[in-house]
Parts: structure tokens; C-alpha cells; sequence
């Protein structure tokens, strides 16, 4: 697991590219046979991809957690964005389509991952935040989420969200998680942009066809940054930076987010017109 710490305002708007990338950007994640899983400080979230193809593949706690197994102090979010797959968590089994949501509460002693057909395997994106509640494992479907479709194709921001894990929805101690899909045409997302100071977000790009990327904005709304990205690679975005990106061609992502406020309303908002 690898461990990254926290980048202030002043330090951010010197870095060069090469720099920003290494603090910000997780790339690699999915790796047949592999979990790979990336700590940051930013509220001790833990953002992780799961590829079983020709294995079983089980969740363990790294020595720097200081824990007897993972969820002992933590809760989880998986998001399947591959093929069809199965999470196993103690004696329950979870069959998850692509799209479908797996909430697994802290005190759960093994999470397993496998894939049902290796042809096309199961591609699991992992969100995880310290808890101090017990929340029950809940599976969603993407349908479950109450979807909901914002914005416009004249702003091309047309896109469907879909919101898995919040206050109306899977119920869990902090974290908050869903999906956005953009529509046809449309290549924008989270704009008008804002900002959240009471918590981190991470969001991870999918769908992006290998020939084209997603320009990923970051930064103060007046001294903004931006990171090219592909599909399948995360970006973390500080409490105090926007968090919003264009593609060039559509795509989707998973926004995942976990700090001090709960609310899935709670946002700064930055107007496009004040933006540099």
C-alpha cells in the first residue's frame, strides 16, 4: 500500500507537472490478480482497484494500518466497473453487474474478490474512510440510486447521477459515494465547479476510450491546475481545490468523498465567471 501525505495551497501552485501527478494522480490501480491500494491523508481515505481474473483475491490489512484485518476500524465502498463479479464477505456472497454498489461496514473480518467469467473480468474500484459506527453491507443496483439527470447538451454537461452511498441512500458512518455518466456530446463535469473544506474527494475515470483522455481541474477556483488522465486512474483532490473535468470525447467517473460533513449538499460554489 502506498502511503501519501498532505500537499498545502502554497506547495501545490509551485509544482511542476511531473510533481503534481506524483502527489495527486494513482494510476495503475487495476492489474490482473492484483489489489493495489493507495493511502492519503487527505482524511486517511484509502482509494483502491481490485482485478481478479484467474483468482480469488482477498482484502488485507497492510502492516501500516496497525490492524488485525481491514475493516477493523474502517468501512468500504466498491463500485464493479468491469464484467460480471462476485464479493464475498464472510459467509454471504454479492453478485455484482457493472455499475452495482457494495457497501461493507467496519467489523466485517474478510472481503473477497472474484471475477464470473474470466473472458470478461470484473473490475473493482475501492473507496475506503476510517468509521466509528456499524453500518449493515447493502448492495445497490444502479437503478436503486435514484438517478437523476442535470445539466444541458447547450453547456455540453449533459450527464446522469447516480448516488450509492449518502444520507437517503446506503446508510454508513462518513463515507459518501456515487457515479456520473455524461451523455453524448457532452464532456464536462461538476461545472459550475465548487469547493467542500469540511472533506477530501477522489474521483475515478472510466469508460475513456484509449485513444482519448479526461483533462482533470484542480486547485483554487482563481489559481487553478489541471492533470491529463486515462481510464481507470484516480485523482485525490484536496478539502480546498475544485474538483471538475473535460473530456475529449464523454466518459464517466466515480466521486467518493469522506471528512467532517456528511451532507451530499455541502458545497462552495465557484461560478465559472470567477474561475483562473
Amino acid at each position: 500500500m502506498e502511503v501519501r501525505f498532505e500537499h498545502g495551497i502554497k506547495e501545490v501552485s509551485n509544482m511542476n507537472t511531473d510533481e503534481l501527478r506524483a502527489a495527486f494522480l494513482i494510476s495503475g490501480l487495476m492489474q490482473d490478480d492484483k489489489i493495489n491500494l493507495t493511502y492519503s491523508h487527505y482524511d486517511r481515505v484509502i482509494v483502491g482497484g481490485a482485478k481478479p481474473l484467474k483468482q480469488k483475491l482477498f482484502l488485507e490489512a497492510d502492516a501500516e494500518l496497525r490492524a488485525d484485518y481491514f475493516l477493523e476500524r474502517r468501512e468500504i465502498g466498491i463500485i464493479n466497473v468491469g464484467g460480471k463479479g462476485i464479493v464475498t464477505t464472510g459467509d454471504k456472497k454479492y453478485a455484482m453487474n457493472k455499475l452495482d454498489c457494495l457497501y461493507v461496514g467496519k467489523g466485517t473480518k474478510e472481503v473477497y474478490f472474484e471475477t464470473a467469467d474470466a473472458s470478461a473480468p470484473a473490475i473493482f474500484y475501492l473507496l475506503s474512510s476510517p468509521a466509528h459506527t456499524i453500518q449493515p453491507t447493502t448492495l445497490y443496483t444502479k437503478e436503486q440510486a435514484l438517478p437523476a439527470t442535470v445539466g444541458s447538451i447547450n453547456t455540453s454537461n449533459e450527464r446522469t447521477i447516480y448516488k450509492y452511498i449518502h444520507a437517503d441512500g446506503i446508510q454508513s458512518c462518513q463515507l459518501v459515494m456515487g457515479l456520473t455518466i455524461l451523455s453524448t456530446g457532452s464532456v464536462w463535469n461538476t461545472m459550475p465547479a465548487h469547493t467542500h473544506t469540511r472533506r477530501m474527494e477522489a474521483y475515478f475515470y472510466f469508460d475513456v476510450a484509449e485513444d482519448q483522455r479526461v483533462f482533470h481541474f484542480m486547485g483554487q477556483p482563481t489559481e487553478t491546475r489541471h492533470i491529463i488522465m486515462a481510464s481507470n486512474e484516480a485523482v485525490v483532490s484536496p478539502p480546498w481545490s475544485i474538483h471538475s473535468g473535460c473530456g475529449t470525447s464523454n466518459y464517466a467517473f466515480i466521486w467518493g468523498m469522506a471528512g467532517e460533513n456528511y451532507t451530499y449538499t455541502d458545497m462552495d460554489a465557484a461560478p465559472v465567471t470567477a474561475l483562473k
